[in-house]
């Protein structure tokens, strides 16, 4: 077109060969790609594994039976129907039809129970989820139509079924003996197309996939260790899309929701940001020191100058929205003149012209663990620093790379350490039943409490009962004394924050905290 206008424009031009006026042969169209970053690769994408897999591409490339949708409902996935046997110890699917593989291979009840055994062959390394110690096993029915037999009945059986991990599925073919996978095969909308260590993962459709194709052709996501660099790359157009808790930093999501050229967002509260305390370490072993840390912190100092009013405070363990949980807990208030007559109170003086607090000849100083590269966690850290200081409390900072801060809360090698419960559809059940295992920082924060293993036996008993009224009576005594030992330090209710360019199209929040729905992001144009 616009070669002729210029050629209408001047008619005393030369005349031009044929060979020139003929259209230059079509570009192939630049595959719609969303870029995208994130502080690791994605891993191995083994469904049943954990870190370093990523739970969202996990979510990507893998679908449960039945998928979890906000507000505490439940909707056909992999499944289309599902009915409980009338003993309660089984449950009966009907599948799907139709349904393939990334590598074509279909999807059946084969498959499900191929991914099944596989689970059990390794029941310890997932004995934080109390539903797979339920499962007995799974057969096929028929090609499309699987039971899953348990101990005995189990009330969260179908909301643990919609979790990321470990009940999702791989193709049969690509399941190792020894527990490994051959390559990351699933049936949802993603399949990994390359992984580059320290650099990027790209993500393609599922040619395969059963439902409707996604408007996004790839996804490419960048490894981006540190919030800073990520909101430099957002505002230098490398990426497209920043999503997450703690993707941005406060501040920079504020820089980004004051900018005209930007769309920013906040999801409603998703879980719970709290600091554990240490129970069986000194000096947090002392419960009188646990209850003055709390009357210290001022939490909403916390909220409105370091989160900087993107999460709600918290009052306790769960937001009084999830289940159980409405039992009218509330943190302790800003009390610092309490919170230091309470430590003298238990012998912890000042000695004269010394700033931190002494009991038979040892500093109340403890170590507080965070996430290095995570600015957030280290603004945390030094406000709550600040507030123990002035009453005389010694919190010596410890900033370490994500893999050395895990092995903290599973070692307790730690005196306050941040953590967060996982939100829907874990809180409570799971979250709870997680906490009888040393693979969080929930395990070793209550491991010295007196009641320890009553804590574990009610937790076991809060999830197989089949009574109504005991079920309720038995979240109660347990969220209400693990609120009265002070083991948690509730901070704020998180929230995921997205933040991308105007021209981009519409970007929905996931049903979850930790899905991300590339699926469902629609392009503008």
């Amino acid at each position: 077109m616009l070669r002729r206008s210029l050629l209408r424009a001047l008619p005393g031009a030369l005349a031009l060969p044929p060979a020139l006026l003929r259209p230059a042969p079509a570009r192939a169209a630049a595959p719609r790609r969303l870029r995208f970053s994130w502080p690791s690769n994605a891993g191995r994408l083994h469904p049943q594994g954990y870190s370093p897999n990523q739970m969202y591409a996990q979510s990507m490339l893998y679908e449960p039976l039945l998928r979890y949708v906000e507000g505490g409902g439940l909707a056909p996935a992999l499944a289309t129907a599902w009915r409980a046997e009338a003993d309660g110890r089984g449950w009966v699917f009907t599948l799907r039809p139709g349904v393939r593989f990334s590598d074509g291979a279909p999807f059946d009840a084969a498959a499900v129970v191929a991914n099944v055994e596989a689970l059990l062959r390794d029941r310890s390394r997932h004995a934080w989820l109390e539903l797979v110690a339920q499962i007995e096993g799974a057969e096929a029915l028929d090609a499309g139509t699987v039971r899953l037999r348990l101990r005995g009945p189990y009330y969260p059986a179908l909301m643990e079924l919609a979790l990321i991990r470990p009940l999702r599925f791989a193709a049969p073919g690509v399941l190792r003996p020894d527990g490994g996978i051959d390559a990351p095969v699933g049936t949802g909308p993603w399949m990994l197309a390359e992984s580059r260590p320290g650099q990027h993962d790209l993500f393609r459709r599922n040619p395969h996939y059963h439902g409707t194709p996604p408007a996004l052709e790839e996804v490419l996501v960048r490894v981006v260790a540190d919030s800073n660099t990520r909101a430099l790359a957002l505002e230098a157009g490398e990426i497209d899309l920043a999503y997450g808790a703690d993707q941005l930093d406060a501040d920079s999501f504020r820089r980004f929701a004051a900018d005209p050229r930007f769309t920013t967002a906040i999801s409603p509260p998703l879980a719970t940001r709290l600091v554990a305390l240490n129970s069986a370490r000194f000096p947090t072993d002392d419960l009188a020191v646990r209850q003055a840390i709390a009357q210290a912190v001022d939490r909403a100092a916390l909220i409105r100058h370091v989160l900087l009013d993107t999460e709600p405070p918290a009052e306790a363990l769960f937001a009084p929205n999830f289940p159980y949980a409405d039992l009218g807990l509330t943190a302790p208030r800003l009390d610092r003149a309490a919170a230091m007559a309470r430590l003298e109170r238990a012998g912890w003086v000042l000695p004269p012209g010394g700033r931190v607090r002494q009991k038979e000849g040892r500093e109340l100083a403890l170590e507080l663990c965070f996430i290095g590269s995570d600015a957030l966690h280290k603004s945390l850290a030094e406000a709550v620093q600040g507030d123990l200081a002035r009453i005389g409390i010694a919190a010596r900072l410890r900033g370490e790379d994500s893999a050395s801060y895990l092995g903290r809360q599973k070692s307790g090698e730690f005196g306050l350490i941040f953590t967060e419960s996982w939100g829907a559809p874990y809180d409570p059940h799971a979250y709870l039943g997680s906490m009888r295992q040393p693979a969080h920082a929930d395990y070793q924060a209550q491991r010295g409490l007196p009641m320890k293993a009553e804590i574990d036996r009610r937790i076991g008993d809060v999830l197989v009962t089949t009574d109504e009224a005991e079920r309720a009576g038995t979240y109660r005594w347990l969220l209400t004394t693990l609120h009265e030992q002070a083991v948690y330090l509730p901070v704020s209710h998180l929230t995921n924050k997205l933040v991308h360019r105007r021209g981009l199209g519409i970007v929905p929040f996931g049903d979850t905290r930790y899905e991300i729905p590339f699926d469902r992001i629609q392009l503008r144009g």
